[in-house]
């Protein structure tokens, strides 16, 4: 069931959010409303809130026109329909692997062909799924938000050879809310129990990835322990992001 929207006014655009309780990693405890994302009406636009999605808008860089750190940001947006899933209650930690529950398929279309994947491929580590078909998974959140009229994408090719994307953000203003709330879970005024999860996981996973359009260096230092005690509370995707990453690393220097 689709969780009531809330709506960001033609005029100033603020956005008016719907308050949510704490909830473990698990989602326990929220009961059917959290079946499909929330929706955030703008204008007659559908803005899905799926992390996948924000990340997406938030790793791209506006000037440039393109996402950053293409090498990794395909496996951050993996990561966050992992924590999408295991919020919603359709995945849970079985001794280090991740299983699919019975819970209600969520409405998002990414985050149903990721769960169909798992589904039929049966509980593994968390590991795997953030390195399974990263670049796949970005073209289909690229191309859901372009389908919404979020992002303009706009085929060409660098230097006359290469072909890429240019990526046009249609709504700036969004952008910047979305990365305000996210960045607002850093604040020391807030208890880490009482943050919003959805929030954290942008700045948890961004910081893990070092997506410095969402998470500045100076933030992470500043941060650092706030981020820790955040990443507890995200769940086993975090540490799996980590050695995702450390390994494409370690393959690059090799």
């Amino acid at each position: 069931m689709a969780r009531k929207p809330t709506t960001i006014a033609a005029r100033d655009q603020l956005v008016r959010r719907v308050p949510r309780g704490p909830a473990g990693p698990a989602g326990a405890g929220r009961g059917d409303d959290r079946r499909a994302p929330k929706v955030v009406a703008l204008g007659n636009l559908q803005v899905p809130e799926s992390l996948a999605a924000r990340m997406f808008l938030l790793a791209c860089d506006s000037e440039r026109q393109r996402l950053v750190a293409r090498g990794k940001v395909g496996k951050v947006m993996r990561a966050a329909a992992l924590v999408d899933l295991v919020l919603g209650g359709n995945l849970v930690d079985d001794g280090g692997r991740a299983r699919v529950t019975n819970a209600p398929v969520p409405a998002d279309p990414v985050l149903t062909g990721v769960l169909e994947e798992m589904r039929a491929a049966g509980p593994r580590r968390w590991r795997h799924w953030v390195e399974r078909r990263p670049g796949a998974t970005v073209r289909r959140v690229r191309d859901e938000l372009d389908r919404a009229r979020l992002i303009k994408v706009e085929p060409h090719r660098i230097l006359g050879i290469f072909p890429a994307d240019r990526i046009t953000i249609r709504h700036p203003l969004m952008r910047r809310q979305l990365l305000q709330a996210a960045h607002d879970t850093l604040r020391a005024s807030r208890l880490v129990s009482r943050v919003d999860l959805r929030d954290a996981s942008i700045v948890v996973l961004a910081s893990t990835a070092d997506l410095r359009t969402i998470v500045t260096k100076e933030q992470r230092i500043r941060h650092k322990d706030r981020l820790a005690q955040l990443a507890v509370r995200v769940g086993p995707v975090v540490p799996a992001l980590k050695k995702a990453l450390q390994q494409t690393q370690y393959s690059a220097g090799g």
